[in-house]
């Protein structure tokens, strides 16, 4: 996936299809850019490499019915191999598989008539009015972006006409390639194929919004001003200062080391920068305005629902939701269960 918050924009129009192609390239004004910034600290941790566990399960029960979570971390080092053996033996007793939460979006649109909606879809990443990074983002910042963008976008200009928040997340994305971090998914994929193999039903735990009219919102959204500043300086600030803590937690789950996780910060720039979306009066009027409580309660509830019927049920949340003291897993203890952490 080329960006998980251009994801909103292209999912309006219920189109599969990603940012694949670049832009047409923007001509700018040359600008010699610095070469060194002292927020960017040098990366001196090792990545591990190779075979390597992973952390344990988290187990939820009720009386003998029992939930086996698996706590996911992206990124993860780009050169190992998970050990998957007991994970794979737990899917394979399940009755069940509770998929992690998500959002979807559709439009009542035919796919012909998506497809034409693309041209409108690249646009949407733009500034309104064509305006530059540099226009609408303040000087301090703008300059920490030269840095950065020098050192892991490279020359790109068409970047520079793009939204902060989009701009950030490309940033982001280039920046975990570059240091030996690997976004994509090893857990998914697996628990997929085991599914598939041994015929154990998923429940998707989704939020559905259907779009009524996706032509007139990505018109509205082309028009609208997102307050993006801190989603643009919060990714600026992870790529400068937190990179090797990334390195870190990478490394923690790889060996299964839950209590070095515990102990290692965890800013998430995705809060601030979801909610430049979340909090607009176009996102109010999409209904998506209390979406993080509705996914919250549509998991919830598959989980409970799944372990009221089940003996063994299995399922995935990111690690830091298990981690949290007031995530998924202590509301589950408010209500009863037992929760046990590996």
């Amino acid at each position: 996936m080329r960006s998980i918050l251009l994801w909103w924009v292209l999912l309006l129009a219920g189109s599969p299809i990603a940012f694949a192609q670049p832009l047409p390239p923007v001509q700018a004004p040359q600008e010699p850019v610095p070469t060194t910034q002292p927020g960017i600290v040098d990366l001196d941790t090792v990545m591990v490499s190779g075979a390597q566990p992973g952390p344990g399960m988290w187990k939820v029960s009720k009386g003998d019915h029992v939930l086996w979570i698996l706590g996911t971390l992206s990124p993860l080092p780009k050169r190992m191999e998970w050990l998957s053996g007991d994970v794979e033996d737990t899917i394979t007793q399940a009755q069940e598989i509770i998929a992690p939460p998500t959002v979807s979006m559709s439009s009542d649109l035919g796919m012909f008539r998506t497809i034409l909606l693309i041209p409108a879809l690249f646009k949407a990443r733009k500034n309104p009015g064509g305006k530059t990074l540099q226009e609408v983002v303040p000087a301090d910042l703008y300059a920490r972006w030269r840095v950065l963008k020098a050192r892991y976008v490279g020359s790109d200009r068409g970047i520079e006409k793009w939204r902060p928040i989009f701009a950030a997340q490309e940033l982001y994305e280039s920046a975990m390639r570059k240091s030996g971090l690997d976004q994509a998914s090893i857990v998914q994929p697996l628990v997929r194929k085991i599914a598939r193999r041994h015929d154990i039903p998923v429940t998707p735990a989704d939020v559905k919004l259907v779009i009524k009219d996706p032509k007139s919102v990505l018109k509205e959204f082309n028009r609208s001003a997102l307050d993006d500043r801190e989603c643009f300086a919060g990714t600026m600030a992870r790529i400068e200062t937190d990179l090797q803590g990334m390195r870190a937690r990478a490394n923690a789950w790889a060996v299964g080391d839950i209590e070095a996780l515990r102990g290692l910060p965890y800013e998430n720039q995705y809060v601030t920068c979801l909610a430049a979306f979340t909090e607009t009066g176009l996102a109010r009027k999409l209904g998506i305005g209390d979406l993080k409580d509705r996914v919250a309660r549509t998991w919830l509830d598959a989980v409970e629902a799944a372990l009221a019927k089940n003996r063994v049920t299995f399922a995935t949340l990111p690690i830091t939701q298990l981690l949290k003291p007031d995530g998924y897993l202590e509301q589950l203890r408010a209500k009863g269960y037992t929760v046990e952490a590996p």
